[in-house]
């Protein structure tokens, strides 16, 4: 298939370019103007840029609509993963996300002049808000961010849009991702920095549920979305697919067990930290949908992909 992929250099898109050109698809890979990240697309794909099959393309978020002068012939399948602003702080930011979420819809549109069939959006966990229980697609959302509202609204605009436009429409929640490239003020990140330079790490009090999805896995699925026959989700009550692993326990947890994989080096200081914009949130993801109807499943246990992790440092 020919599939287009905005955010390109982002953490979740470099790995899903990498992941498609993996199984043999052309990829149409967008990127800002005068991106510091190329690095990221080109050193890995060296070989797929020789042959032909990533196309690297400057095109600012803001004007989708000229992709259509970039690509030549039909795609298959757009993937919007591109979303201005990134960290807690743009969370808040009110003007940002409502462009955000005007942009995404106009990249609907051009999605459609492109001759696209499927359109697929990487939304967030944030949509959700406050959760104690099993959180299936079929949850309550009541977000608790800004950021977290812009990305609910595109769940059901971008889906009214793109049943007008006669695009199959899907909407993946994405729990939190980890592994190599990832941001670096993320928990994991930013615990393995402590550790490994034995230093203490400050923490909130960690007693909310938690769930890690590994970022090859994370890859693997949003190319099974893309690959699944658009009759499967015909059928479907609504357009969202949980996006997360398949191991959830105390978040407490987790850091003790990467920091015992960092050798015991550093301490933990809990309690001490703020939470983050959407607050003391718990993450009890029920991946059985996206199981079911791509036949993906999640490989990379928590302890295999820190060490991974660790390994790519």
């Amino acid at each position: 298939m020919r599939i287009v992929i905005t955010g390109a250099t982002s953490f979740v898109g470099a790995e899903t370019v990498k992941e498609l050109l993996k199984r043999g698809h052309e990829v149409f890979a967008v990127v800002r103007p005068a991106s510091q990240k190329l690095s990221a697309l080109e050193v890995p794909n060296e070989e797929a840029i020789k042959d032909g099959r990533l196309h690297i393309l400057e095109n600012d978020l803001a004007s989708p609509w000229e992709l259509t002068e970039k690509i030549k012939g039909t795609c298959d399948v757009f993937c919007h993963f591109g979303w201005g602003g990134s960290g807690s702080g743009a969370r808040t930011d009110e003007v940002l996300q409502e462009k955000n979420k005007k942009d995404s819809l106009n990249t609907i549109r051009a999605a459609k002049d492109l001759g696209c069939r499927k359109f697929l959006f990487s939304g967030s966990q944030a949509e959700y808000g406050m959760h104690s229980s099993l959180m299936n697609e079929e949850a309550e959302c009541a977000p608790r961010s800004l950021y977290g509202e812009a990305k609910l609204k595109m769940r059901y605009e971008g889906e009214a849009l793109c049943k007008e436009l006669g695009l199959s429409y899907i909407h993946v929640r994405i729990f939190s991702a980890y592994g190599p490239g990832d941001h670096p003020w993320t928990l994991v990140e930013t615990c393995l920095d402590a550790f490994t330079e034995n230093r203490e790490m400050s923490l909130g009090a960690c007693t909310q549920k938690w769930n890690f999805l590994y970022i090859t896995d994370l890859a693997r699925a949003m190319c099974a979305l893309a690959e699944t026959d658009e009759e499967k989700f015909e059928t479907l009550k609504n357009p969202v697919f949980n996006l997360a692993g398949s191991d959830t326990r105390v978040l407490r947890e987790f850091v003790e067990e990467i920091h015992a994989l960092c050798g015991g080096r550093g301490t933990c200081a809990y309690a001490v930290r703020a939470e983050n914009a959407e607050g003391a949130v718990n993450l009890i993801p029920d991946i059985t949908k996206i199981c079911r109807v791509t036949g993906w499943k999640p490989e990379t246990d928590f302890k295999t992909g820190i060490k991974k992790t660790l390994a790519a440092r």
